[in-house]
């Protein structure tokens, strides 16, 4: 019985123990899955969803794909490989190695071809395909390194180039600007023709003389303060017929017209013809030859007598003195033509006159008369007793005083503001009266005689005029004077509202060289049909 009740209990013993270690397993498990749970919790799952959202934009920016983002990515390394030989290839070719640079455009191509076709097909690439181009590309690159064609050669390569451009468009720019001065000095043709058949019909034609001879009965008229006096300076026969035609025809009271014209002895012939055998709707045209001003000599010009200077006539006409430093447009001789310096004794040579404009030879005149004024409004414009009515040209591209003269000498700098606003010859109004009293040509000539080295200007008669009429000067409407049409682009509002419009700049309408498309607002006002023209093959 003892035996029996012993085997009875030691089942009962088993059981307990067992069910202890497996809670005791479980409570372990569940520990640890509590513990991995709060490691993890730091990391939110909204943060992951903005860090995997940030990631996808970034590669989609990019355009990279998953495989480029691997370490072994074989597409980057091809790609890098790709660079690397295209710059490579623009080394060879300056080292005029041609066959390396066929070369590495083949293997360019092959390894964009692999490229493309993964693309395709839209899976990486594999170890296989890739494993030929980029050992071929890289005996390649090898190869170019052996040659130098490392960045620091390269670097000093492009220098050297980039040096070699600017050298070469330096050259073309400065024949470019040597040859268009050339052409826009030289005398076409046609213009030398008609200078020629003038002046034989002028010689040979005595019935012309005699008419020539009756109109100076109306001497009076080239007086009177009443009339609208107009004045230009020119060799250029055509060019000045264009401007008082275009007066003419653009005037209420032609007959109130008056037209005051200087030219040399070469042309004097020619112009005095031409305004004789052609009527400019009774505008009242007079001709002068600069060489009949005796007063015009060495002792009281300062140009005249700076041309008797060795030093002077050698900057001018051989151009030797400085190795050609100086560009070509400062070395004209036009501007020591006394045409050109004329316009600084205008009262002395229109004694009797109050009032004057001014107009150069490369303008054209127009107003529509249905809306606007002719130029006779310009004599009935207070000055506010200053000399000089002109447009100022600081605005925009135009420059102002520092533009135009030497700021680095004391002279300069004491006695003008170099922010001072420009103005332009071309079309001016002067009052001679107030000329005369300030004795404004002295200050002319005492400028003048200041830069006989030419340290305070060096081109043309816009510095000295400058420096002349400073203080003297009353700003126009803009409107009365539109600029640059003989070298720029003019806005077409500024030029269907002006008066006067100025082909200033080496591309004359009369040129080959000019603007075509401003060629027309001249051209109208040139009859082609005149027998005189059409024989000098004008067109």
């Amino acid at each position: 019985m003892r035996r029996r009740g012993s085997d009875f209990r030691r089942p009962v013993r088993r059981r307990f123990s067992n069910v202890f270690w497996l809670t005791l397993c479980g409570l372990v498990v569940l520990l640890f899955i509590v513990v991995l749970s709060r490691e993890s919790q730091p990391t939110s799952r909204s943060a992951l969803s903005k860090r995997s959202y940030r990631q996808e934009r970034i590669i989609e920016g990019l355009n990279i794909t998953e495989e480029m983002l691997s370490p072994d990515s074989f597409t980057r390394q091809i790609n890098d490989q790709i660079s690397l030989a295209k710059a490579f290839i623009v080394m060879a070719k300056e080292s005029n190695n041609l066959q390396f640079a066929w070369e590495l455009s083949a293997q360019i191509r092959n390894s964009q071809i692999l490229l493309s076709n993964a693309a395709l097909r839209r899976t990486p690439l594999t170890t296989t395909e890739s494993e030929t181009v980029i050992r071929d590309m890289a005996l390649l690159l090898y190869q170019g390194q052996q040659l130098h064609y490392d960045s620091a050669t390269m670097i000093m390569r492009l220098k050297a180039k980039i040096q070699g451009l600017e050298e070469q468009m330096n050259s073309v720019s400065e024949k470019s600007s040597k040859y268009g001065q050339i052409a826009a000095e030289e005398v076409p043709k046609s213009l030398y023709c008609l200078g020629v058949q003038l002046t034989t019909e002028w010689f040979k034609n005595s019935e012309l003389q005699r008419k020539h001879k009756e109109k100076k009965q109306i001497a009076m008229r080239m007086k009177d303060n009443n009339l609208y006096h107009f004045c230009v300076f020119s060799d250029n026969i055509l060019a000045t017929s264009v401007v008082v035609n275009s007066t003419a025809l653009n005037s209420k009271n032609p007959d109130m017209v008056v037209f005051h014209l200087v030219t040399d002895e070469v042309n004097y012939a020619a112009m005095k013809a031409w305004f004789h055998v052609n009527s400019f709707r009774g505008v009242t045209v007079d001709v002068q030859k600069i060489e009949d001003f005796s007063w015009l000599n060495a002792s009281y010009v300062p140009v005249l007598k700076q041309l008797q200077d060795s030093n002077t006539q050698n900057y001018y006409f051989s151009g030797n003195s400085d190795d050609g430093r100086t560009p070509i447009k400062f070395r004209n001789p036009k501007y020591l033509s006394m045409l050109n310096h004329l316009r600084f004794y205008i009262p002395e040579v229109f004694p009797a006159l109050k009032k004057l404009v001014f107009l150069d030879d490369d303008v054209v005149v127009q107003k529509d008369l249905s809306v606007q004024k002719d130029l006779s409004g310009l004599f009935s414009i207070d000055l506010n007793g200053n000399v000089n009515g002109a447009v100022e040209t600081c605005m925009e591209t135009f420059h102002r005083y520092h533009k135009y003269l030497n700021y680095s000498h004391p002279l300069i700098r004491a006695h003008f503001d170099p922010d001072a606003c420009g103005w332009a010859f071309g079309m001016n109004v002067f009052d001679l009266v107030e000329w005369r009293k300030r004795n404004v040509t002295g200050i002319y000539h005492y400028w003048q005689e200041k830069n006989v080295d030419r340290t305070l200007w060096k081109l043309g008669t816009l510095p000295p005029g400058l420096l002349t009429f400073y203080g003297l000067t009353e700003s126009l409407n803009p409107s009365w004077h539109v600029l640059g049409l003989g070298y720029t682009n003019v806005d077409p509002q500024l030029i269907e509202k002006g008066a006067v419009l100025h082909f200033n700049g080496n591309s004359k309408p009369w040129l080959k060289i000019g603007i075509e498309k401003y060629k027309p607002l001249w051209d109208k006002y040139v009859d082609y049909t005149h027998p005189i023209l059409q024989q000098c093959n004008f067109h």
